[in-house]
């Protein structure tokens, strides 16, 4: 076992991979992350699909059977995910069940298309869930303005939620509201306020989005400056009354997730935001190139300041070098969700040409 990944552990951050197919599930690679690196989780999205589905033939005999159910190509999407995502859940059972259901997640986002569409999303999210039919997987719905209500309404649904495309404190904070929120309502129903959930904070975008507009000194800093101002943000919240008041009640803290935890930059070290975010009581989910490097080069250093240590300063230069820090949250999470767009249209049309072909050339 990597002594490295099992440090972190150690510290109390999880470790996920970014990643999912049918050959790592097949093969075996993704119960040897299990066991070899610490991995007790797992995330996907329409982008990690559209790779996996794309290439190769390890769907084609799956595509073909459902295709000749006469199902919608998003029908059959989700019913090849979900397929591989039961799959995953039962790999990572033994940690959801030794961590009490806090760790040992999957998760599955519902359709990129119902970014703006708050009653689709909620309605989706709980479709998904009854299909998966799996206690460990997490419904990924954007930390937009309209996902923020069906994100409060599934959890108090009792559905668990990875809230993703947060890109900024702000961002987080109204994902935990809608969070509180939702477990407050269980708790006047007189509901279990059990509902496991995680906030999702993308950290390498800024990086890539400020590269041409902030000194050489400052390349690279701005993710972290910013996860930094979040994490102080989420141990604030945590030492609050309100929340001390939820978890009296039995309530279990939505966790931090650092998203987006790949650098970018070829010059810049693989291990670079790992190191960085270090914290306990946090989840890292990152490429497998990011967690081999990280497992070989990596090191553990100081956790994560939960005061936010130079995040201010650093996030003032970089405004004096020109950069509109609130202008740039909103058009990363606008381009974050274009982006999945962007690969949720690929991969449907990548699934329609291959059930063409497929149907073409297979007996009915």
């Amino acid at each position: 076992m990597s002594k490295t990944t099992q440090q972190l552990h150690e510290l109390g951050q999880s470790l996920w991979i970014d990643n999912i197919s049918r050959e790592t599930l097949r093969d075996g690679s993704l119960a040897k992350l299990i066991s070899d690196y610490s991995v007790t989780g797992l995330t996907s999205n329409p982008s990690i699909f559209e790779k996996a589905m794309g290439g190769g033939d390890a769907y084609d005999d799956a595509i073909a059977q459902i295709a000749r159910e006469g199902r919608s190509t998003e029908d059959l999407f989700f019913a090849l995910a979900v397929d591989d995502l039961q799959h995953a859940a039962d790999l990572f059972l033994p940690a959801h069940e030794a961590s009490g259901g806090v760790d040992g997640w999957v998760s599955l986002e519902v359709s990129p298309l119902l970014v703006n569409d708050t009653r689709g999303t909620v309605q989706a999210a709980a479709s998904l869930h009854t299909q998966a039919a799996r206690k460990n997987l997490f419904i990924k719905i954007p930390g937009t303005p309209e996902g923020i209500p069906a994100i409060e309404d599934s959890i108090h649904a009792g559905i668990p939620i990875n809230v993703t495309l947060l890109f900024s404190r702000e961002q987080y904070l109204a994902a935990a509201e809608a969070y509180m929120k939702g477990i407050e309502r269980r708790l006047n129903d007189g509901k279990s306020p059990v509902v496991e959930s995680v906030a999702s904070l993308f950290v390498s975008r800024w990086d890539t989005g400020v590269k041409d507009a902030v000194s050489a000194e400052y390349q690279n800093k701005l993710g972290i400056a910013i996860a930094m101002r979040t994490y102080k943000a989420y141990r604030d919240l945590l030492a609050s009354e309100r929340w001390k008041k939820l978890a009296a009640a039995g309530a279990h803290p939505q966790r931090l997730l650092w998203a987006s935890t790949g650098t970018k930059d070829p010059k810049a070290p693989e291990t670079l935001y790992v190191e960085a975010l270090a914290a306990p009581d946090t989840v890292d989910t990152m490429p497998e190139k990011t967690l081999r490097a990280f497992a070989k080069d990596g090191k553990v250093g100081t956790p994560m300041p939960v005061d936010g240590g130079h995040a201010e300063q650093t996030l003032d230069e970089i405004r004096r070098q020109g950069v509109d820090i609130d202008a740039l949250a909103l058009k990363l999470q606008q381009e974050g969700g274009d982006s999945f767009k962007k690969s949720w249209s690929s991969l449907i049309g990548g699934l329609e040409e291959k059930v063409t072909r497929l149907t073409a050339t297979s007996p009915s």
